[in-house]
């Protein structure tokens, strides 16, 4: 196992480090602890409260370790089991499983959605008709920038939202053209996942991917995140700094698009899945379609837009693709209830990187841009 200093500042000392087996290559051992040096001191600038971060190279972890305070103000320290919300990296999940799903002969990516889900309408009845799985996977409805996003955050489900506000929403574009983000469009995907199977999108998700991937401490509803004991709590900026707040059960009411709750540990198994190490739940084949750029995302603002070019950004099937120099990094970003998420994976490199913090900071941005630059660098020959 590789062994870390303890960290100087008693406020950010560091709960469990964790690797799969010793590292033994001298400089991945002395660019993984420069790293961590890097991302001890941005979130001691950020004024992060607590964080958790892993790295996974292959089906190995090469770093896994917790950080600072579930809370502000209370005993309990970030450690590799604590659970966060993960907000639209939720939408990863959902990319994925619907690829499970395909795999097994349960639906089709051109499955139309009404096929499935007779009630689905929008304005132009035609268009609604037209409408298939990967449309709502990647984004291309045609709907609106966040169309009703604002009434998930008032408590209503998705099929209220889609008999009730879709079909007087004017589209923007034709299905499969046009791409605009969404969360309310997106979790249509529950209904259609659930009429082929007769399961529910928690039941399927905890079946297809938490339980096979050994992801122990995931679950995908509020219930289980208000009686876990080992969670975060959300945190605020105010004046005085950050303020803990308490766990909202919005977005649960859409976990397609941003209801699942996973700890450092969890997301380690998951990133060992994505990069392919876990063939018996997902064939390469499906990851393939699932991180196929489907279409441009354009002017949209992203959080990395400071390191990817606006035309060399895209959006597969629940996740977003960015091309960076000469590399190719499959990415998503989440906020929910004060919560923010990043993860982001090389498949060439087969490498990948997680962070979940109990706070919205800028940490995530800077800890996986920074990785990949670094990571890079030490690539290169000497």
């Amino acid at each position: 196992m590789l062994q870390f200093p303890a960290c100087n500042e008693p406020e950010l000392a560091a709960h469990t480090n964790v690797s799969d087996r010793p590292v033994a290559d001298s400089a991945l051992a002395a660019f993984l602890a420069d790293y961590r040096r890097f991302f001890l001191e941005t979130m001691a600038t950020t004024g992060t409260p607590g964080a958790a971060i892993v790295i996974v190279r292959g089906d190995s972890v090469l770093w896994m370790e917790g950080f600072g305070v579930k809370q502000t103000g209370v005993p309990g320290s970030v450690d590799i089991n604590t659970v966060f919300r993960i907000g639209s990296l939720s939408k990863g999940f959902t990319g994925v499983l619907a690829g499970i799903l395909v795999q097994e002969g349960w639906i089709g990516w051109n499955e139309r959605v009404r096929d499935c889900y007779p009630e689905f309408r929008l304005s132009d009845d035609a268009q609604a008709a037209r409408i298939q799985l990967r449309h709502l996977l990647s984004h291309t409805t045609g709907l609106p920038y966040h169309a009703f996003t604002h009434l998930i955050e008032r408590g209503y489900d998705t099929r209220k939202i889609v008999a009730g506000y879709f079909p007087h929403a004017p589209l923007s574009g034709r299905e499969g053209e046009y791409y605009s983000y969404q969360n309310a469009a997106f979790s249509v995907t529950e209904e259609v996942m659930k009429a082929a199977t007769m399961q529910t999108y928690q039941e399927l998700v905890r079946e297809k991917i938490f339980a096979p991937a050994g992801m122990k401490n995931a679950s995908c509803d509020y219930l289980s995140m208000i009686s876990c004991t080992n969670k975060c709590l959300p945190h605020f900026q105010t004046g005085a700094g950050f303020r803990a707040d308490s766990i909202s059960s919005l977005y649960y009411n859409s976990a397609a698009a941003g209801g699942v709750n996973a700890s450092i540990s969890d997301m380690g198994a998951w990133l060992t899945l994505l990069l392919g190490h876990k063939k018996k739940i997902v064939a390469d084949s499906t990851l393939d379609k699932v991180f196929e750029p489907v279409t441009g995302t354009g002017a949209e603002r992203s959080v990395l837009h400071h390191w990817v070019r606006r035309n060399d950004a895209y959006y597969a099937l629940g996740w977003r693709v960015l091309k960076h120099d000469t590399d190719t990094i499959i990415y998503h970003g989440g906020y929910v209830n004060g919560f923010r998420g990043e993860i982001a994976f090389n498949r060439r490199d087969d490498v990948g990187i997680c962070v979940l913090m109990n706070a919205s900071t800028e940490l995530g941005t800077i800890s996986v841009t920074g990785f990949f630059d670094r990571w890079k660098y030490f690539l290169l020959p000497k």
